[in-house]
């Protein structure tokens, strides 16, 4: 029988909020243990992504404007989509090491103790890079974006899609490793990729791509989002449905998660936590 089946699972969501909230704030007090690696790490991602923007600046100076696209609008994506996926990572780090993980063994330390097992496993790490990519969200929208009370909310719109389609999507690739294997690498060439997508102008896909772009790799929603959600003449029906693939995607991730655990036999580790 594997571990999975014994595995206990109920938990109130007071419960469940306490664990979430002690995982972050002891990944906090880790982090904080070495400042100077800390304040580094996240440092260099902030200047990582910065030389980014300077290679596209370059190229909106002798193109202005590329199917509708401006630099503010490719500076607002690369806010929305390292912002996204900086808090994602800050607060549920494990996310991108799920078949990793599952692959070692490493599942049976949360499936031995009574909390929810995806919950526990994704918030026991944070991203020290991550925090690099948040802060550079943050920074490029207080320099180009709208800063009145709707724009702050369309951007904040845009990071908790944008965080939540990195988590659901990236997790989802991970869960192959229930039903194929050692998929270690293809979830990880996964994750690059869809990666990649979010930081080009949806607007420069066509046809099959594009479709794609939103349906089978959705990174398309979040590559829009400085035109279909960002600029005043953007109607609601953009982030109706983005928030409509968020939730499927999400539902689907989860499902993913848990009928593959079935599948899941121990590692026959003993282990303890850091």
């Amino acid at each position: 029988m594997s571990m999975a089946d014994n595995r206990p699972e109920r938990a109130t969501p007071v419960a469940v909020w306490r664990l979430v909230w002690t995982c972050w704030k002891l990944n906090l007090a880790g982090a904080m243990e070495f400042r100077m690696s800390f304040l580094l790490t996240a440092g260099m991602m902030f200047v990582n992504n910065m030389i980014w923007l300077a290679f596209w600046g370059i190229f909106f100076t002798r193109f202005p404007v590329v199917n509708g696209w401006e630099l503010q609008d490719v500076m607002l994506l690369w806010a929305i989509s390292a912002g996204g996926f900086g808090w994602a990572s800050i607060l549920f780090g494990n996310f991108t090491r799920v078949a990793t993980m599952t692959a070692a063994g490493e599942l049976d330390l949360y499936l031995a103790q009574p909390k929810p097992v995806l919950i526990h496993l994704l918030v026991s790490r944070m991203s020290l890079t991550a925090i690099g990519d948040f802060l550079f969200g943050l920074a490029i929208y207080a320099w180009v974006g709208d800063h009145s009370w709707l724009g702050a909310f369309r951007f904040g719109c845009g990071l908790l899609i944008s965080g939540c389609l990195f988590l659901f999507f990236v997790l989802l690739a991970n869960t192959l490793v229930f039903y194929i294997g050692q998929s270690e690498g293809l979830a990880f060439q996964v994750f690059n990729s869809f990666l990649a997508l979010t930081t080009y102008p949806s607007d420069l896909f066509r046809g099959a791509a594009r479709l794609l772009l939103f349906t089978v790799v959705p990174a398309g929603w979040i590559s829009y989002m400085p035109i279909g959600l960002l600029r005043e003449t953007a109607g609601f029906g953009f982030l109706l449905q983005a928030v409509g693939m968020m939730l499927l995607l999400g539902a689907i991730s989860f499902a993913a998660f848990y009928y593959g655990l079935r599948r899941y036999t121990s590692g026959n580790q003993i282990m303890m936590r850091s």
